[in-house]
């Protein structure tokens, strides 16, 4: 966690209460140390960006996911598209 909060510049706090949230849940290690991935790390700067802004950690949180959702559904669009062109 100390690395993620050096990269991030947030808090072990925040990042705790990413992980109640269910936001981003990190692997653990052997030792019970949160270890979080490239992704969770960007999920993670994306909700700091959000409550930095103002907004409550909660609806931070919806935000991101429906971001993800939008994403995804975007992708899979253009891939739609894709094969039927052919």
């Amino acid at each position: 966690m100390g690395r993620a909060v050096e990269i991030l510049g947030t808090t072990p706090g925040f990042l705790r209460s990413l992980d109640e949230a269910k936001l981003i849940i990190p692997q653990r290690s052997a030792g019970g140390h949160r270890r979080y991935s490239r992704y969770q790390l960007r999920i993670a700067a994306r909700a700091r960006e959000i409550v930095d802004q103002g907004t409550p950690l909660d609806a931070a949180c919806r935000i991101i996911i429906l971001e993800d959702q939008l994403e995804e559904a975007l992708r899979i669009n253009a891939e739609l598209r894709r094969d039927h062109a052919g």
